[in-house]
């Protein structure tokens, strides 16, 4: 534990250096000689850090009862984090859409999985409150709203925009149940909004087309870490959040295996994705790039946070492949090819990670399919290297169940 004598004589060095106290608490000492009060915590599965303030106008004594106010917050479901930053902007515009929006956030956090809140969180920064979050919640109206959810259909994603207009409803009538707006005028936009196209998602079947938009991946002119994420999607048959959330403490390259935990599923179980070589070769590629922090797709704009979920299909409406190919697509495009070439029908909705009603045969799944799965997704990195080659379009493997 910390004294303030010991403190009082630290020395700072040529770069910072940490000094813990206890449950969390530590103290950060600058080259300048500024020494920081930090905290560090877990919420949802992630590691968090929380500042207190500098030394010596933030006492050791106010420091341990900024942890313990914290600490209280965690064990009632809170992230004091985010309960932070709700009161700031609450503080400088209580009334305002985004510190509501926060304040709704921080309050259904406890019932929400990490990811879920992640998506919200999200999509509020990213595409609400840069153009109403400083709006008294009372003078936004439909209009104010429907402009704002204008500028995400503009760029042709449709089901953001569905989306976003389902949170930024549920953030209003959080106000108006609290007190602080009159009605949530989303309900008033149904029918204003072009709506996404039902069914399944676009995707590509037909080899030889695979080949070409295999090429146009690779071919794609935006950042490295965009265009590795988009070569190594078709490869590991994930959902697209999935893969923007892929950290490197999930993965073991050597053993060619990428463990997904459980409470970033949809499924809400851990989820097991066998690397093939060419997977492994393009994350070993991507490591000098992002193998020192914790994503493997950072995003562009923070480096603790990881690429948006929408990125990929982002990238590839650039290419082109809206109307043909969409990142969620990716998955049916394996499965269609993976079924007509015989395989195994379970080996193949397991790797998909598609819940299975039964739990004995789930179990049976988890228990005897690995070896399978291995072969399969291996063989499968190989016929997309053929087809991206324009090779000749040869069968997968024999019409044998795999």
């Amino acid at each position: 534990m910390l004294t303030d004598t010991a403190i009082k004589r630290i020395k700072p060095k040529e770069k910072p250096f940490k000094l813990s106290d206890e449950k969390g608490l530590y103290l950060e000492i600058m080259p300048t000689g500024a020494k920081y009060w930090r905290m560090k915590y877990r919420f949802g599965g992630k590691e968090k850090r929380l500042a207190f303030g500098v030394y010596p106008a933030v006492s050791l004594r106010d420091a341990r009862d900024r942890r313990d106010e914290a600490r209280k917050l965690l064990v009632a479901g809170v992230d004091p984090g985010e309960n932070k930053k709700a009161a700031k902007i609450a503080k400088a515009g209580g009334d305002s859409f985004e510190a509501i929006a926060r304040e709704f956030m921080a309050n259904k956090s406890p019932s929400w999985s990490a990811s879920h809140h992640r998506h919200v969180k999200e999509c509020f920064e990213r595409d609400v409150f840069p153009w109403i979050g400083s709006t008294p919640i009372k003078e936004l109206g439909p209009v104010e709203v429907l402009t704002m959810l204008r500028r995400i259909t503009a760029r042709g994603a449709l089901e953001t925009a569905a989306r976003t207009r389902q949170f930024v409803g549920q953030a209003f009538r959080y106000a108006v149940a609290t007190g602080r707006a009159d009605r949530d005028p989303t309900g008033d936009l149904r029918g204003a909004l072009p709506s996404p196209t039902k069914g399944h998602f676009s995707a590509l079947t037909d080899p030889r087309e695979v080949g070409e938009m295999l090429r146009a991946l690779a071919r794609y002119s935006g950042t490295h870490v965009v265009r590795i994420a988009l070569q190594l999607a078709p490869l590991v048959m994930v959902r697209p959040a999935n893969l923007a959330q892929m950290e490197w403490s999930e993965l073991d390259l050597d053993a060619g295996e990428w463990r997904i935990p459980a409470e970033k599923m949809k499924a809400r179980a851990a989820h097991f994705v066998p690397l093939s070589k060419q997977a492994v070769a393009l994350l070993r590629e991507i490591y000098p790039l992002s193998g020192d922090g914790r994503y493997v797709f950072p995003s562009a704009t923070n480096a603790e946070a990881s690429m948006s979920r929408e990125t990929l299909g982002a990238s590839m409406r650039r290419l082109g492949l809206t109307d043909r190919q969409t990142a969620h697509g990716l998955r049916t495009t394996a499965s269609t090819i993976l079924h007509e070439q015989g395989f195994n029908s379970d080996v193949i909705e397991r790797q998909l990670a598609h819940a299975e009603r039964n739990k004995v045969k789930a179990a049976y799944c988890r228990a005897e399919f690995l070896p399978e799965r291995r072969k399969m997704m291996q063989v499968w990195a190989d016929y997309l290297d053929r087809l991206k080659h324009g090779a000749e379009v040869i069968p997968l493997a024999p019409k044998r169940k795999a």
